[in-house]
């Protein structure tokens, strides 16, 4: 029987580690195991995260092996090597596809039954590879997307516009990566679209501007590594999100990475899209409305990641 108040992170790098932490800050879980292929990394990160406890939810924290996954309600699978400088996330897919071969039957081994979210990049990728893997329901097997790219954009505009951020409505989709898509044309300011609230503020939505906040948010991850080596906090936050849309069965709406079965005619493949997140995994795949640019913008983005899904070891 599955623990709803259990959680697996598979992975203690940086960003393993990073969630771990915000995990357990938001006091989500009653008990999270950590596991990674150097054991004693899993048990220093579980002793130092416990140390935090008496300032924290109550919570078990502890180092384990794929036994103590079988009845996890969330596994979040986060190994993998990092993205080097001048890298990009495709480039990781030959190393990264070789590892999620080797967790993901062994989670299957243990029958479980929960939701397996997949943050490894190119995540898009890995989140198809680890449904065909895994055997589980599509609903079930999801990535963290482009939630934190869309949490970058949001930032940013909001800079922009001189209004907190947590007011913006906007997306990014497509690959969570270079080929990735602002949809500006359901862009909004609570309620009120990009042109109507710049009027309003006396600005003028400049398209070029906009344009370069895309890109902005597009090389944010390569300028963040070209300073320190590997980004960890933010991912870390978007991970937490989506985890507390889970155990809160929240029905919020999040561009989670899915396996699409037809929308927007796209098949056999995941990319990250709006989706209804609640206690089952996700809800309902939302075909939200694009212009013809942002449609052909994302046809492109899934022909290239067709591509590679096509060509995986599965």
């Amino acid at each position: 029987m599955l623990n709803p108040r259990k959680v697996a992170v598979i992975g203690c790098g940086f960003v393993g580690a990073s969630i771990a932490f915000a995990l357990m800050q938001r006091g989500l879980f009653s008990e999270m195991v950590l596991l990674d292929v150097d054991q004693a990394k899993a048990e220093g990160e579980a002793m130092d995260l416990s140390d935090g406890l008496p300032y924290a939810a109550s919570m078990d924290i502890y180092a384990g092996t794929y036994d103590d996954v079988t009845d996890c309600a969330l596994i979040v699978l986060t190994a993998g090597v990092n993205q080097k400088p001048g890298e990009t996330r495709l480039d990781l897919i030959s190393r990264n596809i070789q590892i999620l071969q080797s967790i993901v039957p062994q989670i299957r081994a243990r029958k479980f039954d929960g939701i397996l979210l997949v943050v490894t990049n190119p995540v898009d990728v890995l989140t198809y590879a680890a449904w065909r893997l895994s055997g589980l329901p599509a609903q079930r097997v999801i990535g963290s997307g482009t939630v934190l790219d869309t949490a970058r954009l949001k930032q940013l505009l909001g800079q922009h516009l001189q209004v907190d951020s947590r007011n913006v409505h906007a997306f990014i989709i497509g690959e969570h990566g270079d080929s990735e898509l602002a949809v500006w044309s359901g862009s909004n300011v609570s309620g009120l679209n990009l042109d109507d609230f710049c009027r309003l503020r006396g600005m003028q939505n400049d398209p070029a501007a906009m344009q370069a906040l895309y890109e902005t948010v597009r090389n944010s991850a390569y300028e963040i590594i070209r300073r320190k080596g590997a980004t960890y906090y933010g991912i870390a936050m978007a991970v937490s999100r989506i985890a507390e849309c889970i155990v809160k069965d929240e029905h919020a709406v999040l561009p989670v990475s899915v396996v699409l079965h037809g929308e927007y005619g796209l098949e056999e493949l995941s990319l990250s899209i709006p989706a209804i997140l609640g206690s089952n995994g996700v809800e309902q795949v939302l075909e939200i409305p694009l212009n013809s640019s942002e449609r052909m913008a994302l046809t492109n983005s899934a022909g290239q990641l067709r591509d590679i899904v096509q060509r995986l070891p599965l």
